[in-house]
């Protein structure tokens, strides 16, 4: 089987827009949420969020263009232009008709899903926007990206829910290292800061409601958590065959040599009890990279701040890694803890931090951890990031529905 390696990368998040401005951010532990400016939160029990900070859509597309995309393509059309420009990569034509498109996506264009619901109210029919349909579909951010860009290999999305972009990820590579293709533009988008977004996930009690302290809002396995912080954003990587990135000599950040995949059939919110599936999703992953549970350096954890899921998680972990983990010589943190949670983007965006602390041998912290849950004995790196070599990393992604993904990446050593 053909070795994938990941030769471009494109950031666009709360934490800044541009994956090192972002990976900074996310080591400096500076947060990224604040109280909402995208809609009047007024009313609502949560009026703060994620958002990213200062972006225009027509810095990167088109003005006559942008109304055709929802804010989810906008950013993964960013995004994706950013991780093509840094893999320094000359497509041929031959390139560009393999070239697939994977981009995840777990909701899709929820601000003008509300909208147009207005229109169709107030106005009728007949005032509906032709772009309506298109703004909304969560595969027009694939779409969108692949026209943008002149990919015609095959494209499409993974949509489940928050795995979505790591089950784009993991799809990607499996293309790529079956001989299906030698390059693949993958990760994820999500924007639902929107009152529908935020209402919804409210309305589920799922939410953080820490209104007077946004930036202290997200604090994953932290005693005082109360529910996750919406972000939005998105990430996007180049991944080619190791013989398509080594022919034109381009730099190399990692390469993917796990991928697990997993559903839990238990609850459509609630992981089952100990992580089972999360576990089952581990297990596969490190035994597809043909590796010890041991050589595992650091775990970017799903880790979204909320009381059940982060002791879910935590629990799978130690099942996973035993005598590694509880013994603090496994890293695990939790980024969500600065950006939020970025839903269908946040693989995406998490399995990119992985890839950078392999490059750096740098690892973010969680912040807002200040005041450990007990039931969790992981070392989950509080407050301030750590340096050490890293190896091998591990990213994980769970969703509602009970789907699980592990992605497992490696320091790039010839």
């Amino acid at each position: 089987m053909e070795r994938v390696v990941i030769t471009g990368m494109g950031l666009v998040t709360p934490s800044g827009i541009g994956t090192e401005e972002t990976w900074r951010s996310v080591l400096a532990a500076e947060s990224g949420i604040a109280p909402i400016t995208l809609f009047d939160a007024t009313g609502y029990s949560t009026r703060f969020a994620g958002e990213v900070k200062g972006f225009n859509a027509e810095d990167w597309i088109p003005k006559k263009r942008i109304k055709e995309m929802g804010r989810f393509a906008h950013l993964s059309v960013a995004a994706s232009t950013l991780c093509l420009k840094d893999s320094g990569i000359e497509l041929t034509d031959e390139d560009r008709d393999q070239c697939g498109t994977f981009i995840g996506v777990g909701l899709g264009g929820l601000e003008n899903l509300h909208q147009q619901s207005i229109t169709l109210h107030t106005k009728g029919p007949s005032k509906i926007s032709p772009y309506f349909i298109p703004t909304v579909i969560a595969n027009l951010a694939a779409g969108q990206v692949a026209m943008a860009l002149n990919l015609r290999g095959v494209s499409y999305c993974n949509t489940s829910a928050c795995s979505s972009s790591a089950h784009s990820l993991g799809e990607a590579y499996e293309w790529i290292r079956r001989g299906r293709t030698e390059i693949m533009v993958a990760g994820g988008a999500e924007a639902t800061i929107s009152g529908l977004g935020m209402g919804g996930f409210g309305a589920m009690f799922a939410l953080s409601r820490r209104n007077e302290e946004p930036t202290r809002a997200s604090r994953p396995w932290d005693k005082a958590r109360d529910g996750f912080v919406c972000g939005e954003g998105a990430g996007t990587m180049l991944l080619e065959s190791l013989s398509h990135a080594k022919k034109r000599g381009a730099k190399i950040y990692a390469e993917i040599t796990g991928y697990g995949a997993s559903c839990d059939a238990y609850h459509i919110t609630k992981p089952a009890p100990g992580g089972e599936g999360a576990l089952r999703a581990m297990r596969m992953a490190v035994k597809d990279a043909q590796l010890d549970a041991s050589a595992i350096d650091y775990v970017n954890a799903h880790g979204t701040s909320t009381p059940h899921g982060d002791l879910e998680e935590s629990k799978a972990v130690m099942t996973m890694f035993g005598d590694h983990a509880t013994s603090k010589k496994l890293w695990v943190s939790s980024t969500k803890s600065v950006m939020g949670h970025l839903l269908g983007g946040a693989g995406a965006v998490e399995a990119a931090l992985c890839a950078l602390a392999l490059r750096d041998g740098r690892v973010p912290p969680t912040a807002n951890l200040e005041d450990q849950d007990p039931e969790c004995l992981l070392d989950c790196v509080p407050l301030t990031a750590r340096e050490r070599p890293i190896k091998h990393a591990m990213s994980n992604s769970f969703g509602f529905g009970g789907t699980n993904v592990a992605l497992v990446l490696s320091r790039f050593d010839g």
